[in-house]
Formats: C-alpha cells, sequence, structure tokens
C-alpha cells in the first residue's frame, strides 16, 4: 500500500491500509510491473516507485495503466495503455 508515500495528503485524506503481496524471495533484479487503473497527474505511480525502492532493487519496472488521461505533473509515462482519453482536469474516469 503506498498511502503514506504520496505527497498529496493534505488534499486528498488516508485510506484504510491494504495488505501487498510481495514475494518471499523480493525483488531484486526481477522484472516489476506496477498496474494502476487510471493514470493522470503521475503522483501515484511516484509513490509506488518510493515503496519499491524500500523494498529492493527491481531490475526493471515498468507501467501498465488502464486509462491514461495525460495531465502529467510528473515525467512519467506507461509502458502500456489500454486507452488513451483525454479529458479536462475537472473530469473524473470511472472505473
Amino acid at each position: 500500500d503506498i498511502t503514506m508515500y504520496r505527497d498529496d495528503l493534505r488534499m486528498h485524506p488516508p485510506r484504510a491500509l491494504a495488505r501487498t503481496e510481495i514475494p518471499g524471495d523480493g525483488i531484486d533484479g526481477r522484472l516489476v510491473v506496477l498496474v494502476d487503473d487510471v493514470l493522470f497527474s503521475g503522483r501515484t505511480i511516484r509513490a509506488a516507485l518510493d515503496a519499491l525502492n524500500d523494498i529492493g532493487r527491481p531490475r526493471a519496472v515498468q507501467l501498465a495503466v488502464l486509462v491514461d488521461r495525460g495531465h502529467r505533473e510528473l515525467p512519467i509515462r506507461a509502458d502500456y495503455v489500454g486507452k488513451n482519453l483525454p479529458t479536462s482536469l475537472r473530469e473524473t474516469v470511472k472505473v
């Protein structure tokens, strides 16, 4: 769970922590694929990368997203995208 790694906790109240399954032999030297439903500002992925660094050092990290909305605040790009969906800043995407 990346909740405590987020840098926008003042804007979004924290949720209850969810259980995260990490392989018993860790992630060092492995390919890790992060999966997110909607890529928007990039802050969730940045928090996930920070959490990964606390766990180990993967060989590579790739990102798969169902929907890419654009509007990045950080230089993050998905490796796999289900659908590019241009939206305004005020619109939301429900999946």
